[in-house]
């Protein structure tokens, strides 16, 4: 079995005098923190823009399948 690890936004081990500091507050963010995600160069705006365009095609394809499940389902005879 691993020994136990500390991982960054997932879980910690926060020792008594940690959680005394904090007022003994236990919301998890104060303790585990958040993981540390590595820079891809590619600006904010490029990005989300490009993230944008492909949820939007994502909704379109969604459209159109819960078009054809409603199809099938009133051609089976289940129809609102």
């Amino acid at each position: 079995m691993a020994a136990y690890a500390d991982i960054s936004g997932f879980c910690k081990s926060a020792s008594l005098q940690e959680i005394e500091a904090h007022g003994h507050v236990f919301t998890p963010g104060r303790y585990v923190g958040a993981e540390e995600i590595e820079d891809d160069g590619i600006p904010f705006e490029e990005k989300m823009a490009k993230l944008s365009a492909e949820l939007y095609e994502q909704m379109g394809e969604a459209q159109e399948l819960d078009a054809t499940i409603r199809r099938n389902l009133e051609a089976l005879g289940y129809g609102e």
